[in-house]
């Protein structure tokens, strides 16, 4: 069976800290419990189109290999990126991700590098990244044990439109208050430092062998923005290049950079698409929804209904250095 691209089901995850109300991203859309994340392209995820629907997206990258997750994929058969959505209406427990080296000492693939774009900030929306300058590993755990970690870490204020680099062993934290679009390498290692005294486990022994007392996490340096297809380039780091697009007329894309296929993810912010590719049926996609373009499908075009804003995520053809930041 041939593949096209693929509008995927997302995945709503709970949450203490999260929402009732999602409708700012999916109209209409209230839950009884409080939802933290929609997952977009996790392993879990479904596909809602064509004769591959209701096929996880894990099942299709073992069966399908370099023809879905392209050449620049670190494993042939895993899909490299999960994008999702945050909703955060509390504090976020103050948590740290592996580092590729990290994970890898304890038996995991790859560890957690990711992004978070700001969609939307109230004022005075706020994210912790990294500990205060001069705070050592030990001051961290000391702070833990008091109940009072909070007031080791570099608290920043947010806006819409910044992206936020979160480098493998940042000690980091999300307070209310935003709406954020997370890329990541394809872990969900998590390690709970601390949770203001919630009752739930915390990761203290894993977790502390992961933090870094510096990393290279902040925001990014804008790149400035591209006349080309109002085209905006958020981030080039070593593990995603992620892409901000507005279009009111139709744009062509390819899937083929530098000699190497590469799959594409395209997700909806505002406004509807429509998703074009030869041989498959269009494919419709609004806020909140991510179609996966495999990287066998080369070209592709995407045609706005009136306007449409989508971020395009993937991985980076050849090797990228850290984003510089601000």
């Amino acid at each position: 069976m041939e593949l096209y691209p693929l509008l995927l089901l997302p995945e709503f995850s709970p949450r203490p800290w999260g929402a009732t109300d999602l409708s700012p991203i999916y109209a209409g859309r209230r839950f009884a419990e409080k939802i933290g994340e929609a997952w977009l392209t996790g392993d879990e995820c479904r596909v809602a189109n064509g004769p591959l629907a209701g096929q996880r997206l894990a099942d299709l990258a073992e069966r399908y290999g370099r023809d879905l997750v392209g050449d620049a994929a670190r494993e042939a058969n895993r899909f490299p990126l999960l994008l999702k959505f945050l909703f955060p209406h509390d504090k976020l427990s103050v948590q740290v991700h592996p580092d590729d080296e990290c994970a890898q000492r304890v038996g995991q693939p790859w560890g957690k590098t990711e992004c978070w774009y700001v969609l939307h900030a109230e004022k005075g929306a706020q994210v912790a990244l990294g500990l205060k300058p001069g705070t050592t590993r030990a001051q961290l755990e000391q702070a833990i044990r008091e109940t009072r970690a909070e007031e080791l870490l570099n608290w920043i204020d947010i806006h819409s439109g910044e992206m936020i680099y979160v480098a493998g062993g940042t000690v980091h934290a999300i307070a209310p208050g935003s709406i954020l679009v997370e890329t990541q390498q394809s872990s969900d290692t998590t390690y709970r430092l601390y949770d203001y005294g919630r009752p739930r486990p915390l990761h203290l022994e894993q977790g502390l062998q992961a933090v870094k007392e510096k990393t290279g996490s902040g925001k990014v340096k804008s790149a400035g923005n591209g006349r080309h297809r109002e085209r905006q380039e958020l981030i080039a780091a070593p593990f995603f290049v992620v892409e901000k697009y507005g279009l009111r007329e139709p744009s062509l894309f390819t899937t083929v950079e530098e000699g190497r296929r590469l799959v594409e993810i395209l997700v909806a912010v505002n406004g509807c698409g429509v998703l074009e590719a030869s041989g498959a049926p269009a494919v419709t996609f609004a806020p909140g929804e991510a179609v996966v373009v495999p990287a066998c499908v080369e070209e592709f075009r995407v045609r706005p209904q009136w306007s449409v804003e989508f971020l395009r995520a993937r991985v980076p053809a050849q090797a990228r250095p850290e984003p510089a930041i601000i």
